[in-house]
């Protein structure tokens, strides 16, 4: 069985060119001080382009 990620250590990764939260992951805060950025593949780009971590916002 899958191991459920807890919400609390989940970031949210947002596309630089279109805004839009396409991958949530997880971080340690202890150990890594600096924002998360990927170079990942946006399904409404199209094309691969850089993710960097944002907020998370409770509904």
């Amino acid at each position: 069985m899958a191991k459920v990620k807890r919400s609390d250590k989940l970031i949210g990764l947002k596309c630089e060119t279109c805004k839009r939260r396409n991958y949530y992951i997880s971080k340690n805060k202890k150990t890594v001080e600096r924002k998360i950025a990927y170079k990942k593949f946006c399904a409404w780009c199209r094309k691969h382009t850089v993710h960097k971590e944002a907020k998370i916002t409770a509904k």
